[in-house]
């Protein structure tokens, strides 16, 4: 065909039966998911309806010379569309026996539900007479004929969908019917014609001025003109909001583009012995090796996604008449695909009288607990290897396994039941919009979103609540595939639910119950109940198919992983991760609550003998500290990094000791008290800095306060001795924090060195403690090889790093001007989340110039880049020896540096 450039492909057979398909699925960077799996199938002889797919690159192209077309491709689309008709020997728009079309969107990653789709392409007040002649079924052809005209108006033409719904719903009650299918095909053509007419009277003219026939605007006839406008609102659809969210939520790139996916018409809605169908050759909920999914007699595909009516379980499809044989057929083409593409497959079909089409197949998306089960079967099963299935499953995705789920002990009373479609607790206010959820979340308030069933365009209010409940769609409806690939507890098709989403409120059926816009709702999306009222929630242990997981992980992993961790039981919480020790213990969060009063003494007291107390008060407190750490990780590191904030951190706030003195003096208190707290109000203002994260703290604090630092160590030195003692193996590490010369790090190590074989001689033991720094300063990752000299580790502080490398303050930044930059796309991802490849240069310069400095210095990160798989994988390929990372990010770290190492091989 004409284009040097190759940006259309075929797929399918010719009209002699033989395949002339140009791809496969290694071409879904080209062909996009969808278009290089169409031509997977037709390739390995699975029926497939005849098409061709526009590439990405193209989509591409078109956006960025602001929705223009490339020269030459839409002469290149006419060329494979008039193909395509000689293939199936018709035409689209044909007045006797017309050819439809559906055109579909098909990213290189899967984004279900994010972009659009035109079913019944070609129909027009021509062809539909056509459609009725060849069918001999006049009311599936006016039923066609009104979903393209609807679905065109929506998702080309941008028509809100609720105008075509009510005129629905005034038919249906004007002819006393309930359902859609109860209407006649007379009913069905007076909706087209009220169709066409709400398209007229809502389709700007100045906008579409192709569209104007005498002065008016009409529904296209011309099917070359519907062809281009549906294709262009495919490509437009890649950057609609919900689709540009969804990439940003799963790091998908925004220059990938998607592909259109332009073929035949196969028919579900023809009748008895028609069926559409979502299906999935394993539970993706849980991992059971049975077919599940859902279909509908006499429908088309988007009536399963969209939830409108209840399904059938897809285990019925062989036994219902008419679908006996093509429900076999199915089965046998689940165990063919998965065979084929060795993994799970989400597959699409439609059954047009009788016979079995294949409309879409991928990998399908699964809860953590499915991928889990899953990857361990497969391999039980011989399908796949142990290092491929620690490949397959997603760290991201561990975190639904380690998110609350009901108390087996609590009481409550179940309200209502509904399908548990995507596994996990959630406790929340409910709320009956996207926009109240995210309202919600920005005030700090956990909700519940009750929807009759989720869109698209509720996908923010989907991130921002805790939990998902709809009364309409099955377990592969919108709210349940997206709930399940993000981790969200939900609960789907709670038929008892009915929602009045205007008067914000839902009723249970056959109950007086109503559930109110703020009230408390509880739901289990494991085993699909509803509660009204908080449940209690407890933590998840890691067993069974995660146990074996991270065992297989560990057996590759070359990189270490430990834990932050402050407390005894958040330590021990770690090692039951399968932390290797902690990484960074703040000792700055041990002086908080009771505590908070002994450091403020400290600080604000000019009296000796006062502040030496308080020094005593505080050892002995800090001593009890580092007893539990080093037991509850007894034989493993323990990274103790003495005090880093400020002082003014641990002080009165002066704005609220500015309002309790005006308070004061407006209620005519003791004047002696108020003079008190303005000598309190100076004192604080004298700790006061411009920028305090840039200021005395860290190394210099202890460099200024000697005497913090000489406690902290004696502190450490004594809880080691005394354990071991005891006959334990404690093995702390101090590390010095913000060290930017070496002559810093020089006169800490020397002042710990002293009090540690101070404490050595007192208690009679040898104590062996290694002592290193934090680096989090540009300029100490660049003079590495000098520092490295007195240090016996490093531990990159990459929080810390991040800011002072940007020039970010984290706690103004991410709230005030990082998400427009990510919008602007200024920045690919932000920062602080995963590492930033300027950062990841500093550490990799910092490890380099650091074992030239010292060959034997170990080396880790302890910011919160170390709980992320992205950048756990960066510090791998730097040649860190370990990472560190919030407790419950442990096991994500164990198997993101698996993958690291797997990926490396």
């Amino acid at each position: 065909m004409t284009d040097q450039v190759k940006r259309v492909y075929a797929f399918g057979k010719d009209a002699q039966g033989n395949n002339v398909t140009e791809g496969n699925t290694n071409m879904k960077a080209i062909l996009g998911g969808k278009g290089a799996n169409l031509a997977e199938m037709a390739n390995i002889g699975l029926p497939v309806p005849p098409g061709f797919t526009i590439s990405c690159q193209t989509c591409m192209e078109y956006a960025n010379a602001d929705n223009t077309w490339p020269e030459g491709v839409l002469d290149t689309i006419q060329e494979y569309r008039e193909d395509l008709e000689t293939r199936i020997g018709k035409k689209i728009g044909d007045a006797e026996d017309p050819l439809l079309v559906s055109v579909r969107s098909g990213a290189p990653m899967s984004m279900p539900g994010m972009m659009d789709t035109v079913l019944n392409l070609g129909l027009n007040d021509e062809s539909i007479n056509g459609l009725i002649k060849q069918t001999e079924n006049p009311r599936f052809a006016w039923d066609s004929y009104r979903r393209f005209i609807q679905m065109f108006s929506n998702v080309v033409m941008d028509l809100d969908g609720d105008l075509f719904e009510n005129a629905i719903n005034v038919m249906k009650r004007d002819r006393g019917v309930e359902s859609d299918t109860d209407l006649t095909a007379e009913d069905l053509q007076e909706l087209v014609a009220e169709f066409k007419r709400i398209f007229t009277e809502n389709v700007d003219a100045n906008e579409y001025p192709s569209l104007v026939v005498d002065g008016v605007v009409q529904f296209p006839q011309d099917p070359d003109v519907q062809l281009q406008l549906a294709i262009e609102a495919v490509f437009g659809s890649w950057n609609n909001p919900r689709a540009t969210l969804y990439r940003k939520q799963n790091k998908i790139s925004d220059d990938l583009g998607t592909a259109v996916n332009v073929q035949s018409m196969i028919f579900g809605n023809k009748g008895d012995t028609s069926a559409t169908g979502v299906a999935f050759t394993r539970n993706p909920a849980n991992g059971d090796k049975e077919f599940y999914g859902d279909y509908l007699v006499n429908a088309q595909g988007e009536d399963v996604v969209a939830g409108i009516r209840n399904t059938s379980p897809i285990a019925e499809l062989k036994n219902t008449p008419g679908l006996e044989e093509a429900g076999k057929e199915l089965e046998g083409v689940f165990t063919l695909l998965e065979n084929h593409f060795r993994d799970m497959c989400d597959i699409e079909f439609t059954i047009e009288q009788g016979k079995l089409w294949m409309l879409q197949t991928r990998v399908g998306k699964r809860t953590a607990a499915a991928a889990l089960h899953i990857a361990i079967e497969m391999v039980e099963e011989g399908l796949i290897t142990k290092e491929e299935a620690v490949m397959r499953v997603d760290p991201e995705q561990l975190d639904q396994l380690l998110h609350p789920q009901f108390d087996a002990d609590a009481e409550y009373d179940v309200v209502a039941t509904g399908l548990n479609a995507s596994p996990g607790a959630a406790v929340g206010e409910a709320v009956f919009s996207a926009e109240a959820a995210v309202a919600a979340e920005a005030e700090g308030r956990k909700t519940v979103l009750v929807r009759w069933e989720t869109t698209p365009d509720d996908l923010a209010g989907m991130i921002a609540a805790e939990g998902i409940l709809t009364s309409h769609g099955g377990k592969t409806s919108h709210a349940a595939v997206i709930a399940r690939g993000m981790g969200a507890p939900c609960v789907c098709g709670v038929d008892a639910l009915k929602i009045d989403a205007e008067a914000k409120q839902a009723t249970i059926a056959g109950t007086d119950i109503v559930i109110k816009e703020g009230d408390m709702i509880s739901l289990d999306g494991t085993t699909g109940i509803v509660v009204l009222g908080a449940v209690d929630l407890v933590q998840p242990e890691l067993a069974g198919d995660l146990d074996t997981i991270l065992e297989w992980a560990d057996e590759v992993r070359t990189m270490g992983v430990r834990a932050n961790a402050d407390n005894p039981e958040d330590a021990q919480l770690a090692r039951s991760f399968g932390a290797q020790g902690i990484g960074l213990c703040r000792t700055e969060h041990m002086f908080l609550g009771d505590r908070k009063q002994i450091i403020q003494t400290f600080i604000l007291n000019e009296n000796e003998t006062v502040r030496e107390k308080a020094v005593n008060d505080l050892f002995a407190a800090q001593t009890g500290d580092f007893l539990g750490m080093f037991e509850a990780m007894d034989g493993l590191p323990v990274i103790v990094r003495l005090l880093d904030p400020p002082l003014h951190e641990f002080l009165e706030s002066p704005r609220a000791l500015d309002v309790e003195i005006a308070r004061m003096e407006a209620t005519g208190a003791d004047p002696a008290a108020i003079a008190q707290k303005r000598q309190l109000m100076e004192q604080i203002d004298s700790f006061a800095e411009q920028n305090p994260m840039l200021g005395m703290r860290g190394v210099r604090l202890a460099i200024m306060y000697p005497v913090l630092p000489r406690m902290q160590v004696r502190a450490i030195a004594t809880a080691m001795a005394q354990l071991k003692k005891k006959g334990l193996n404690p093995k702390p590490e101090i590390m010095i924090p913000l060290v930017s010369v070496k002559p810093e790090l020089e006169k800490l190590r020397a002042i710990a060195q002293e009090v540690i074989a101070e404490v050595a001689a007192e208690e009679g033991v040898e104590l062996e403690i290694p002592i290193g720094t934090m680096i989090e300063l540009p300029r100490a990752a660049v003079t590495a090889d000098e520092i490295a000299q007195a240090a016996d580790f490093f531990s990159f502080g990459t929080n810390d790093l991040t800011q002072t490398t940007f020039g970010f303050s984290r706690d103004d930044v991410e709230s005030e001007f990082v998400p427009q930059y990510l919008a602007e796309r200024l920045l690919p991802y932000n920062p602080f989340a995963t590492v930033d490849p300027g950062v990841a240069k500093l550490v990799k310069m910092g490890v380099e110039l650091g074992h030239e400095g010292n060959p034997d210095l170990v080396c880790g990160v302890c910011g919160e880049h170390g709980g992320d798989p992205d950048s756990v994988k960066i510090f791998y390929g730097i040649g860190l020896d370990y990472v560190s990372c919030s407790p419950y990010r442990v096991p994500l770290a164990r198997l993101a540096a698996a993958q690291a190492a797997l990926a490396d091989k």
